[in-house]
Formats: structure tokens, C-alpha cells, sequence
């Protein structure tokens, strides 16, 4: 299984070196880690230079980017322009962040599932966040979610999907393609990655209404988004968040924003939420 890890960077000086050293660390090699300095405004680029200097693995591309940290858009299209930047062929394609600390075994862990289930399209560990000196699950996700932090397809499902979309929601709509598409999405309760940030503190006000237009734009419908929005808001301790998540998706459908979704992907999406939820309460 060759594995290859493309992990977009903004700003992130001061923690990509343990990243990366984690990832050096592993028992089972990535072919390559491409790490695409995002228009940092900090000392990112030369510390990643100065590892890809000594490890022929590590491979440094800079890209232009305004600072503005929206979320969904700018990660991916980071990760997109280190995809551009892939000139050999591979087995297993890894979104990962820059912030993350990876047992010694993750990519063993992972390169073993997909060799032993030839149905698997995506997996990964969770992340865990340091609570007054305690590691513990970064609780925001049900546990069939693979965290976007921490993303793994298989070449073939990834090519299935079309890649990742440049929205926010883009880590729960990858999965939802890849079971539309026949492949198999699971997570290891296991693999516990220590991720060195809280999800979204640099986000910026522009941001409050996207998780809204993603649930429209997935064609969830006002049902559904509803129900997603109450529940990620109280996963936040915000009950604000549940009124922004409604005004966005509102404000995307005033505006008539495209869809993400076909309308047959759209109906396996509903289909396959209303399922989960049924599963849940019954």
C-alpha cells in the first residue's frame, strides 16, 4: 500500500514540526507528505523546508492564499493545489492538518484495513484534545465520522466521488458520496490522534452562516438541516450556532446558491440520514 498525505498549512510554525515528526516516526512509511504552505504569514514554510531538506519524503509547495480562514473553501483548495503538485501513483490518499500528533502505528493501523477489506473506501482514527492536562475525545462528531482533520481514501473511491468540494461540509459529504457509491466508510475507536487545536478558533465571522448553505447545498432540506443544525449547536454549547446554521441555509436558498448534490444524490443523502436518525430513536 503506498500512501500518500497531503496536509495543508496556514500559520502553523510552531506545531507542524511535531506533525511531522510523528508522521516520521511511523512503522509503516508514507511514500510522500506534501505539505502546502497556505500563504502562512509566520516561519511555516522555512520550517517545512528545513525537514524536506533532510527527508527526501517531505515535499514543500506554496501556494497564495488571503488570510481569511473560511471554513471547507480554503483547506481544500490547499489540499487540491498539493494534489495538482502529485506526480506518482498511489494506493491511499491522506488529508491530514497540521496540528495533529499520530501514534507510532496509524498508518500501519490504516494500510492494514484497506489491505483486509476490499470494500473500504475511507477511514480513520479520532482526535483528542488536551483538557487541563487530560487527553479527551474532541467530542463534535458521532463516531461513524471520520473528522476532517484526519481523512484516508482509497484511490478508487476518491476518484469515485470526484474528490473533495470546496464548501464547508466537504468531510461529511465525501462520506455520504462514498456510501452513495457503493464503498464502505469506519473509524477506529482506537487510533487516537492528539490534535494540538480546537476545531474552528481561527475561523473568521464570515463563517457563521456556511454550515447552513452546506446542508443546503447537500439538498438535506429544512427538515433535516433543522435537526442537524440543533444537534451540532448543542454538541457547541451554543444555542446562537442553531440560529446562524438556519440563516445560512436560508440565506442559500434566497439566493438560489448551486447545489453540491445531483438530485439522485440528494435523495440517497435523505434516505440514508432519516435512516440513521429512525435507527437512533428506535
Amino acid at each position: 500500500m503506498r500512501i500518500i498525505i497531503i496536509i495543508p498549512a496556514y500559520n502553523e510554525a510552531a506545531l507542524i514540526s511535531k506533525t511531522l515528526d510523528s508522521l516520521l516516526a511511523q512503522t509503516f512509511s508514507a511514500e510522500k507528505i506534501i505539505v502546502v504552505d497556505d500563504g502562512s504569514t509566520d516561519e511555516t514554510p522555512q520550517v517545512v523546508a528545513s525537514y524536506a531538506a533532510k527527508h527526501n519524503s517531505i515535499q514543500l509547495v506554496q501556494k497564495n492564499s488571503e488570510a481569511a480562514h473560511l471554513p471547507g473553501s480554503k483547506v481544500v483548495q490547499a489540499f487540491n493545489y498539493g494534489l495538482k503538485h502529485l506526480d506518482f501513483d498511489y494506493d491511499l490518499l491522506c488529508k491530514f492538518d497540521a496540528d495533529l500528533i499520530f501514534p507510532e502505528n496509524y498508518l500501519e493501523i490504516v494500510a492494514e484495513a484497506f489491505q483486509n477489506n476490499e470494500k473500504l473506501g475511507m477511514y480513520g482514527g479520532f482526535c483528542y484534545v488536551d483538557r487541563n492536562g487530560s487527553w479527551e475525545l474532541e467530542n463534535l462528531t458521532n463516531k461513524d465520522h471520520i473528522r476532517g482533520a484526519l481523512k484516508c481514501y482509497r484511490k478508487t473511491c476518491f476518484n469515485a466521488i470526484n474528490g473533495l468540494k470546496t464548501a464547508m461540509g466537504w468531510d461529511t459529504l465525501d462520506e455520504l458520496l462514498a456510501q452513495y457509491h457503493g464503498w464502505e466508510v469506519q473509524t477506529n475507536e482506537n487510533l487516537q490522534v492528539k490534535h494540538l487545536k480546537p476545531t474552528g478558533h481561527t475561523y473568521s465571522s464570515k463563517a457563521k452562516y456556511k454550515q447552513g448553505e452546506a446542508f443546503y447545498g447537500m439538498r438535506y432540506g429544512l427538515s433535516l438541516t433543522t435537526i442537524a443544525s440543533a444537534k451540532l449547536a448543542f454538541r457547541k454549547k451554543s444555542l446562537s450556532l442553531f440560529k446562524d446554521y438556519l440563516n445560512g441555509y436560508f440565506k442559500a436558498q434566497k439566493k438560489h446558491l448551486p447545489f453540491l448534490v445531483t438530485k439522485e444524490e440528494g435523495a440517497f443523502i435523505r434516505k440514508l440520514r432519516w435512516s440513521k436518525i429512525k435507527q437512533k430513536l428506535f
